[in-house]
Parts: C-alpha cells; structure tokens; sequence
C-alpha cells in the first residue's frame, strides 16, 4: 500500500516508522528542511520537504496513485486542504485527518474526511470508560460506509443481561463483533453467547442506529 503522510512532527514521524516497519510504502511531507533531513537520516530518502496542502507538491509524490493520504499537521487548515485535494484533484480512496481543535471535526466530516483523529475526544472518551455514567464510547467512524465502531458497557440492571445474543432485538445491520470480560481472554460472540453485567461489547453499526443499539443494550442516553 502507498501511503502519503502530511506533516513530519512526532505523530507523522513514528507513523511513517510504524508504515515503513510493516513494508508499506510511505512519502512523509514536511516543510521545514531541518525536520525533514533528520528523518531521512534515520528511516532513508522518505522525506520530502514541501507544503503537502499544494498541488504541485502532492503531484510530483505521485499523489494520484496513493491508497490513503494522512494529514497529521499541526494546523487544522493544512490538514483540511491536504485531505480536500488528496480526495477530489487526486482521487485517493482514502483520507484521514488530525483534528486538533474539537469544534471543527464536524466541519471535517461534513467535507467529506474520511476519518478524523481528535486527541481532545480520544482523551475524553478514555476518561469516560471510567466514569459509570458513560456507557457507550466511539471508537471510530467510516464517513464513506455511514458506520461507527462504538464500545458499550452493559450496565447491571440491563434486560439483556443473562440474556442469549440471539435473544436481543438489535437495530438492522448492527453486529456485535467482540466482547471484553472481565476475568476472560476477548471473544467473539455467537448467538448462543450468554451477555453478563459489566461486559464491555464492541459492536459495528449504522450512524443512525446509536439511540436503538442503547435501547437494545439497556444503555440510558448521556
């Protein structure tokens, strides 16, 4: 797979490290001369020092036969024009963009990223795990397919609980993919799978379909 990686700071560095390792091939953009030298000191010629949010730039990568453009920049605008032009000018399948300012991930959807990462909401969400009150957490959102991967806690008093999977009325195309149990190694469950309090269920299900799913698991809205 060739992937185009926008921005050398920290995250754009052990992401390309990390693609390199798994013998993808990766151009990492970066802008400043410096930062882009040491890379290619240490993980060879995979730098190259321009503005990945222009055209010119992503044009001489070979940008047009990229599978997945990463925009991990400091500055949501770069991160935003880099996704834009890597999905329209260039037709790459996929786009995945570093949001650093929560208010404007909604913008960044609504544009057509396929996937955004906000650090903000990732933090929160594990502060959520913690706190009983919050039981239902997003894990990770497919724009293009209308999908949300969610974790849902299965609360004490839930009907479902000692209930079989194949007992719960899930909404239409909702599939229960893994549960975490406390005391046991992650299963995929069957229907014949018995749901216990405290379970943590990692299901896959339509963007619509979050009010019904917590209906189905006995989960109360925030």
């Amino acid at each position: 797979m060739y992937v185009v990686v926008v921005g050398g700071g920290r995250v754009g560095y052990y992401l390309t490290k990390a693609l390199l390792e798994q013998g993808h091939e990766v151009a990492l953009v970066e802008k400043t001369a410096s930062v882009c030298e040491a890379i290619n000191e240490e993980l060879g010629s995979v730098c190259i020092r321009g503005d990945g949010s222009e055209v010119a730039v992503l044009s001489d990568i070979g940008a047009e036969r990229a599978d997945m453009l990463v925009a991990v920049t400091g500055d949501d605008e770069d991160n935003l024009v880099a996704c834009q032009l890597a999905k329209h000018r260039f037709e790459v399948p996929r786009t995945i963009a570093r949001v650093l300012n929560p208010t404007n991930e909604v913008l960044f959807k609504k544009l057509g990223i396929d996937v955004t990462v906000n650090s903000t909401n990732i933090i929160m969400e594990n502060i959520e795990i913690e706190v009983p009150t919050h039981l239902l957490t997003h894990l990770l959102t497919f724009r293009d397919r209308g999908l949300e991967i969610v974790e849902v806690r299965v609360p004490p008093d839930s009907p479902v609980a000692g209930k079989l999977v194949k007992e719960m009325s899930l909404p239409a195309g909702t599939m229960l993919t893994l549960i975490i149990r406390k005391g046991a190694r992650p299963f995929v469950p069957s229907n014949e799978t018995v749901l216990q309090p405290d379970d943590q269920v990692i299901a896959a299900a339509p963007a619509e379909a979050e009010a019904a799913l917590r209906s189905a698991l006995g989960v109360s809205e925030p």
